[in-house]
């Protein structure tokens, strides 16, 4: 069993594989005494896992697979834990905009006896504008619902066995990882590090895929969205007792107004919202309707090493 495991999800990254594996070899060497990187074609378009190939043909300490279509960075992550064979995991991303240069210290602190190293950003790097206040609004939001700081924290971090162990053993289809990880508890300590620019590419993540991402993290982890339905419901019979009582004393005084607007702006604002509630329901009912179904979280085309996994 190799002592370090390194789970790289790969989307189109057929530039970076060599240079990454490169740069991780060079470090890893000095640092651990086994290792192996897994590398995760998540349904890529380009060369990546030709480029992921070659290089496991050429050391066998690389081992790669391909989805036979994109699943999403959550069914990577999973996929590379299931494969994974090393006494502690980290995962972090193709494009190198997670340090290699702190894995030493996550190996550090974990053989200090912490089961879990999270990886925090002290700084985003340079990003654009738009894309850094919309992502700062996303992960606001997402603190604010699950109950745990996002704010800083990324898919960058080191697991011991026992923690990959457990997060295997969920059942659930619809994952989110960064959050998982901390609700599985373990002893866990921070590392903080800065976001580092990507040397080949660009980044594939969209305002709209950062949304899409958001709703089904947010509904696959937390139910408390469906709160804020009952929520709306007593604000808007509040209003209602409010607005009866304001017309009946007003109508009492001979005073009555034109109540057209009123109603319309009425129609208008609770039709809005009983919307809003039936899409957060549907979200919640797309979600039972996935997990009932029992697919598999991903599907597995090829391995470097010939092994399925499920």
């Amino acid at each position: 069993m190799p002592q370090l495991s390194i789970i790289i999800p790969s989307y189109n990254e057929e530039q970076n594989i060599e240079n990454t594996y490169t740069v991780l070899r060079d470090i890893l060497q000095q640092c651990t005494e086994s290792f192996e990187l897994v590398f995760i074609s998540d349904g890529s378009k380009d060369g990546t896992y030709e480029e992921i190939k070659k290089i496991a043909a050429k050391d066998e300490r690389v081992r790669g697979a391909e989805f036979s279509r994109n699943f999403g960075k959550e069914a990577a992550i999973f996929a590379g834990l299931e494969l994974s064979r090393g006494e502690a995991t980290i995962v972090m991303d193709c494009d190198l905009q997670h340090p290699p240069e702190v894995i030493p210290v996550m190996l550090e602190k974990w053989k200090e006896g912490f089961e879990v190293v999270e990886g925090i950003k002290s700084s985003r790097g340079k990003e654009n504008p738009i894309h850094g206040v919309t992502t700062g609004i996303f992960y606001g939001i997402m603190s604010a619902l699950i109950k745990m700081d996002m704010k800083a924290s990324s898919d960058y971090k080191l697991l011991d066995r026992k923690v990959v162990d457990a997060l295997l053993e969920l059942k659930e289809k619809n994952t989110f990882f960064r959050a998982l990880s901390f609700w599985v508890g373990f002893k866990t300590e921070k590392v903080y590090y800065e976001v580092q620019e990507r040397k080949y590419g660009k980044s594939k993540w969209s305002t709209r895929s950062l949304v899409r991402y958001a709703v089904n993290n947010v509904t696959s982890f937390t139910t408390l969205p469906l709160k804020f339905v009952s929520i709306f419901g007593y604000i808007f019979v509040i209003l209602a007792i409010g607005l009866t009582v304001q017309t009946l004393v007003r109508f009492a005084m001979g005073n009555s107004a034109d109540g057209f607007p009123t109603v319309i702006l009425l129609l208008l604002g609770i039709g809005g919202l009983i919307l809003i509630s039936l899409g957060i329901i549907g979200n919640y009912l797309a979600r039972v309707y996935e997990e009932v179904k029992g697919r598999p979280r991903y599907i597995i085309s090829n391995t470097t090493d010939k092994k399925e996994s499920k």
